[in-house]
């Protein structure tokens, strides 16, 4: 007989769904740079440290270490908007409340690129052709050639 191996955590921690990645597609997609720090052009990262729920809702973040100008209160509005997801013990109800901390960055949005505008001007320009002077004969009988290009 074979023991069943126990596992090492008793509690299990939330998971967003889709793992980091899809966290920070999530927060990319709906965070919204703030008017005041864009006319500011502020930049940098707001700490935060949140509160989950046994549900799995985010029902409590503070500010660690802000940046202000408006950045604070959205990165607090979109962390409030996670939904995790919590492992639920077989046979047990508990209403554990996990801590966890988030770092989201605000980044000025780069200036669109405007296409260079290339404009070509042909000009043809025409010579005037000289009336050819007729070589004047001489006794030897020669000739003689003249190109223009």
């Amino acid at each position: 007989m074979q023991r069943e191996k126990k596992d090492k955590h008793f509690i299990k921690k939330p998971v967003y769904p889709g793992g980091p990645k899809a966290l920070r597609q999530f927060i990319a997609q709906n965070l919204q740079y703030p008017k005041e720090a864009l006319k500011a052009k502020v930049e940098g990262t707001v700490v935060l440290k949140y509160s989950i729920n046994h549900e799995g809702q985010v029902t409590e973040a503070q500010v660690v270490s802000g940046i202000g100008q408006g950045c604070d209160e959205e990165a607090v509005r979109v962390t409030k908007l996670l939904k995790f997801e919590v492992p639920k013990l077989p046979g047990k109800k508990t209403k554990v409340v996990f801590h966890n901390s988030i770092k989201v960055h605000f980044r000025l949005p780069k200036p669109e690129a405007q296409p260079t505008a290339v404009q070509y001007q042909y000009t043809t320009s025409v010579k005037k052709e000289e009336p050819a002077k007729p070589a004047a004969p001489s006794g030897g009988g020669s000739y003689s050639y003249t190109i223009e290009f």
